[in-house]
C-alpha cells in the first residue's frame, strides 16, 4: 500500500483539489483507493457523527463511504484548541495512526490530506505535517500556490527535512506572465538542489469563481432580481467607481466579472447591466430604482444588495475568490483535466516507488 500525505507552503493553495484529482486518477487506473484527513479544520456533522466539510466533499467524489470520524480523526473546534492550550489532550497521534491502519486495509494507495502549511500547522497539538506523515509511513507531495512570488525557500527548507520522503512539488496557479521565468529559472534550480517538481498548473479563472448564489451568501447579501439565474458563474469583479466613460473601457476587458458599485450610481448599473455581466452588486444597502429592476429581470442578470461599503466589499470579494472551496462538480471535472494535463503523473508513480 502506497501512502500520499498532500501538503503545501500555506493554506488555500489546492489541496483538496489535487487530493481530489489523484484520487481520481488512481481509481481510473483500477486501484483501490482510500483517504483521510487527519486534521479537520472544517467542522461539519454528517449524520450526528462530527467530521470535516473537505473531507466529506472528497468521499463523495471519490464514491467512498467511510466513518467519518475515522476519515478526520482530530477536528479542530474552539473547544479542542482551548484544551490543546491547556495541556488537556493527550498524544493525538496513536489515534490517527489508529484510523489510517483502519482506513487504508485492502486498499493500494492512500491519499492523506493534510491542513493549513506542511512544516508548521499543527505544530501546537503534535499533529504537524511532518510528523503526521512520518507517523503513517507517506511519501510527501507539496504544493505551492503562486500569490505574488513562489515561495521557493520554503520548498528547500522541505527538502532539507524530509531528504527523499518528499516525493515532489507541484506549482500551482501559475500566472502565463510568470510562467517563463518559472520554466527557466526556478524549475531547473529546485531540480538542481533535489526537490522534483512533478508539475506546474497554470493559473485558470474557473477554479477561483463561485456562484451567484453562494456569492450572496458569502457576503451576506441578498438577491433582488433574476433569481432562476443565480447558478451564473463569477470569476473576478471590477469597482464601479469611476466615469462611465472609462469604467466601460475597463468593463468590456472583465466579461466575467461582478461589478461592485454604489446603489445610488444608476449610470454605471445601467451600462454594466447592457453589457451582460454575471451579476451586479449594489453596496450602502441602497436599492435600485425600477429602471434597473425592470432591465435587470428582462436581461436576466442578478443584483445582489449589501449592506456595507464599497471598499468594504471589494475587500471581502479579494478574500473570497481566493479562498473559495472546491464545491462544484464542473470545477471538480475541470480541475481534475487540469491536473491530468500538467502532472507528469509517471514521473509521480516512479517517486511513489509504483513502478
Amino acid at each position: 500500500m502506497v501512502g500520499i500525505y498532500i501538503g503545501s507552503t500555506a493554506g488555500y493553495a489546492g489541496k483538496n483539489f489535487i487530493a481530489m484529482s489523484l484520487g481520481l486518477r488512481f481509481k481510473k487506473l483500477g486501484l483501490k483507493v482510500g483517504y483521510m484527513k487527519p486534521v479537520g479544520a472544517v467542522p461539519s456533522r454528517e449524520d450526528a457523527a462530527p467530521g470535516d466539510e473537505d473531507a466529506a466533499f472528497l468521499q463523495k467524489v471519490l464514491g467512498l463511504n467511510q466513518d467519518p470520524a475515522l476519515v478526520t480523526p482530530v477536528v479542530v473546534t474552539r473547544e479542542f484548541t482551548r484544551r490543546a492550550f491547556s495541556g488537556d489532550i493527550g498524544d493525538l497521534m496513536p489515534g490517527v495512526v489508529s484510523a489510517h491502519a483502519e482506513l487504508s486495509r485492502g486498499k493500494d494507495v492512500m491519499i492523506i490530506a493534510g491542513s493549513g502549511n506542511f512544516l508548521d500547522s499543527g505544530l501546537y497539538c503534535g499533529l504537524d505535517g511532518v510528523s503526521v506523515a512520518r507517523a503513517l509511513g507517506a511519501r510527501v507531495v507539496l504544493i505551492d500556490r503562486y500569490q505574488n512570488e513562489s515561495r521557493y525557500d520554503y520548498l528547500l527548507r522541505a527538502r532539507e527535512v524530509l531528504g527523499e520522503e518528499l516525493a515532489g512539488v507541484i506549482l500551482n496557479d501559475i500566472p502565463e506572465s510568470y510562467r517563463p521565468e518559472v520554466d527557466e529559472l526556478l524549475a531547473p534550480f529546485l531540480r538542481g538542489k533535489g526537490v522534483h517538481v512533478l508539475g506546474v498548473i497554470a493559473s485558470d479563472p474557473l477554479m477561483g469563481a463561485i456562484k451567484v448564489s453562494d456569492l450572496a451568501e458569502r457576503l451576506g447579501g441578498r438577491i433582488l432580481s433574476a433569481h432562476n439565474k443565480a447558478d451564473r458563474v463569477v470569476e473576478d469583479f471590477l469597482i464601479g467607481t469611476m466615469q462611465v466613460e472609462n469604467f466601460l473601457a475597463h468593463f468590456v476587458r472583465h466579461k466575467n466579472s461582478a461589478i461592485i458599485v454604489g446603489g445610488d450610481r444608476a449610470d454605471v448599473q445601467l451600462v454594466a447591466l447592457e453589457g451582460s455581466c454575471p451579476c451586479l452588486i449594489l453596496t450602502g444597502n441602497l436599492h435600485p430604482n425600477d429602471i434597473i429592476l425592470t432591465r435587470s429581470e428582462v436581461l436576466q442578470t442578478p443584483i445582489i444588495m449589501v449592506r456595507e461599503d464599497t471598499f468594504a466589499v471589494s475587500k471581502k470579494m479579494e478574500h473570497i475568490l481566493t479562498r473559495h472551496k472546491l464545491r462544484d462538480m464542473i470545477k471538480v471535472n475541470h480541475g481534475a483535466q487540469l491536473v491530468a494535463e500538467a502532472l507528469d503523473f509517471d514521473f509521480l508513480r516512479e517517486r511513489l516507488g509504483m513502478e
